[in-house]
This record gives structure tokens, C-alpha cells and sequence, in this order.
């Protein structure tokens, strides 16, 4: 079951007297969530080409693939089993490896610590990778190349899940976002203004928009679609280059 993260909570009485967030602090504040919420669109985009092209399989939903993974149990499906139970492992793998190469959050961190933009870039090394493998085939991988690939990015973007929880946010998430999801409904339903939601609706719009626009791209440009991807997240590492120089 997707953890059910929530937004950052509200701070305490004591906390309340301390010295507002000044103006650069708010606007470093809102280019990392500009970038997270990048990350959803590659989380979004990558999605959606593993299930048109390339086995079948989720790269970042885990959940769906232990789905998939039963499914092709009852149905012996080997094919199905294969791509669902490996990207399975390869996303764990590549959260080990995040976890990492990220650490974890410790006092003093800055908005965007220099760690993430090295792991984030490791993720991004495996993603030019693959479009290398998906521009050779054309873009139509046969099934071998195919697996290949989603492996690839199943890496990458279990990578990228462990790297943003370096950031401390609780709540902050750009691949599982079930939890997300169901924390923005609940504030709603209780009486919650959008505005407290906002930054968690930025995300899940991101990840709608990232899958809608990798859909049309590998139907109709498929050659394109890697382009997305790399182009998106090559602008989140050199900007998380060019924050983390001006410390």
C-alpha cells in the first residue's frame, strides 16, 4: 500500500514566533518545488511510454506492477510477469542506490543539497542511455531491448524516489502519489483551503501532464519521446547545479 504522506504540518505555537521566511528564502523555496514537480512530468512521461512501449510495466508505480505481477500469475502470463516482477527489482535497486548516493536529511541542509544534483545526475546518465537504446531501435524496441529499457528507467526513477525524500518534506513525493492523493482529498473534505494543498496538486497535475504528453509523443512522434525526458530532467540537474553554486 502507497504510504499516506501529508503536507508539511502546521507549525507549533513556539515555532510562530520565529522570524518570517524572507523573500529569497520563499523564492528558493518555490524553484524547488518548480523542479520537484518537473520530476513528476519525467516520472509521468516515463510511466506511460513502459506501458505503450516497452513491456507493459509501470517504471515508478510499484504498487501497480505487484498488481500486474498476480495477474500474471493467474494468468501465466511469462511475458507480463517478467517486465512487472523486474521493474520491480530494478526500482528497488535504484532507491538503494538514491539513498545512497542522497543521503539523508540532516540539520542545516539548504533548499536543494548538493547531494541530490549527483544522484538526480546518475538518473539522468541511465535515462540518456536508454534513449541511446530507443533511438537505435527507431522507436520500436523488440521485446529483448524493450525489458531492457524499462529496467533502465526503473533504475532512474527509483533513484530519483529516495533522492527527494533528502529534502525532509513530509509529503514530498514525485512517483507514489496515491498517498498524496488521499491526503489532498481528506484536507479538502475536512474544510482545508486549496491553498494548503496547492503544492501537492502541482505535483499530481504534474505526473497527469508528464503521462498525457509521453502518450502522444510514443503514438504519434515516437522518435520525440526521449526528448521529454531528458530534456526535463537535464534542466532540473543543471538547475540544482546552479543553486548548489551559489551557497
Amino acid at each position: 500500500m502507497d504510504p499516506d504522506p501529508a503536507t508539511v504540518p502546521a507549525p507549533s505555537t513556539a515555532a510562530s514566533t520565529a522570524p518570517a521566511p524572507t523573500a529569497s528564502a520563499r523564492s528558493t523555496a518555490r524553484l524547488r518545488q518548480t523542479l520537484v514537480v518537473t520530476l513528476a512530468v519525467v516520472s509521468g512521461a516515463t510511466d506511460a511510454i513502459g506501458l505503450l512501449a516497452l513491456g507493459g510495466a509501470f517504471t515508478s508505480v510499484m504498487t501497480g506492477n505487484m498488481v500486474l505481477l498476480g495477474v500474471a500469475a493467474s494468468s501465466a502470463d511469462g511475458q507480463l510477469a517478467a517486465s512487472s516482477g523486474l521493474a520491480i527489482l530494478a526500482f528497488c535497486a535504484g532507491a538503494a542506490l538514491g539513498a545512497r548516493l542522497a543521503g539523508v536529511p540532516v540539520a542545516g541542509d539548504p533548499v536543494w543539497p548538493r547531494a541530490v544534483t549527483l544522484a538526480l545526475g546518475v538518473e539522468l546518465a541511465l535515462f540518456a542511455a536508454y534513449a541511446v537504446g530507443w533511438w537505435i531501435s527507431g522507436g520500436e524496441p523488440g521485446h529483448g531491448l524493450a525489458l531492457v529499457l524499462l529496467l533502465c528507467t526503473a533504475v532512474g526513477l527509483g533513484i530519483q524516489s529516495s533522492t527527494v525524500q533528502r529534502f525532509g518534506v513530509s509529503g514530498m513525493s514525485t512517483t507514489y502519489l496515491t498517498g498524496t492523493l488521499t491526503t489532498v482529498v481528506i484536507r479538502l473534505a475536512t474544510g482545508r483551503g486549496v491553498r494548503e494543498v496547492w503544492h501537492s496538486i502541482e505535483i499530481l497535475l504534474g505526473l497527469i501532464a508528464g503521462a498525457a504528453a509521453g502518450a502522444v509523443l510514443v503514438l504519434h512522434l515516437p522518435l520525440v519521446a526521449p526528448v521529454l525526458q531528458l530534456g526535463a530532467l537535464g534542466a532540473v540537474v543543471a538547475v540544482g547545479a546552479l543553486v548548489a553554486q551559489r551557497r
